[in-house]
């Protein structure tokens, strides 16, 4: 028998991580993807989950490169078909409006909106074929409102949720899941412990969002019902203002 696939772009440590081993531990086959220059780091991930008698296939690539996306579809379709698809690369970077260069807000917009929509529009090619499948984008505080300096992140974000949303009513009536989700909130994340000890100190407390229990939810929206599918949901601790 085939593989059940679920292709993570952007599984890197925090959610991508927790999401490649959520969705292996249940029965499918990842292929986990990120950059060259992480290729270690996402091979030792994979080592880890099919050390535990898992799958999980590591795959380098810039998701801005289409020709690499779409050879990423390739490969995975061959060892069986592809249910989900999670579009999850950050891209978060802080810049005054007057020192955001043309060059970062360019880079930001092709990591965060021109990927995502290469990665949304090969999967469709391959769900559309199958009827089935659902496709998730991880977005942020961000998608929802620009702050100072985050211009080139929110302008992204912005432009990602809106890729989502015409996806979802294109694709949606033709049985194909489409959700964005908006993290909202600091994640444990080394980044988060290095650069905000003190938002840090509160996943003692449950305040900062776990990635664990961020990658059940994304679990739970692909086996959604059609009767109740979700295009958008907010997740932030309790302890968040919102």
């Amino acid at each position: 028998m085939k593989d059940k696939i679920v292709l993570i772009i952007g599984a890197g440590p925090g959610l991508g991580s927790s999401l490649a081993q959520k969705f292996s531990q249940s029965g499918y086959h990842v292929f986990a993807s990120r950059r060259e220059r992480n290729k270690k780091d996402l091979q030792n991930l994979a080592k880890g989950i099919n050390k535990k008698g898992f799958k999980c296939t590591p795959y380098p690539m810039d998701a801005r490169n289409e020709v690499e996306i779409q050879e990423l579809f390739k490969t995975a379709a061959k060892q069986g078909k592809i249910e989900c698809v999670i579009f999850n690369i950050g891209a978060n970077v802080f810049f005054p409006i007057s020192k955001t260069t043309s060059r970062v807000f360019k880079k930001v917009w092709e990591m965060a909106t021109f990927a995502g929509f290469l990665t949304g529009k090969e999967a469709a090619k391959y769900m559309l074929k199958n009827k089935k499948g659902t496709i998730i984008f991880t977005g942020a505080t961000a998608s929802m409102r620009g702050s100072s300096g985050f211009s080139a992140f929110a302008s992204a974000k912005f432009g990602l949720r809106a890729v989502a949303q015409s996806m979802a009513r294109e694709l949606g009536p033709k049985g194909i899941h489409v959700a964005h989700t908006v993290i909202d909130g600091a994640i444990d994340h080394p980044w988060i412990k290095e650069n905000f000890p003190d938002i840090y100190k509160l996943k003692k407390k449950d305040g900062i969002l776990k990635p664990d229990e961020i990658a059940q939810v994304y679990l739970d929206l692909h086996h959604q019902k059609k009767s109740v599918w979700t295009h958008e949901i907010d997740l932030r601790p309790y302890m968040e203002k919102f």
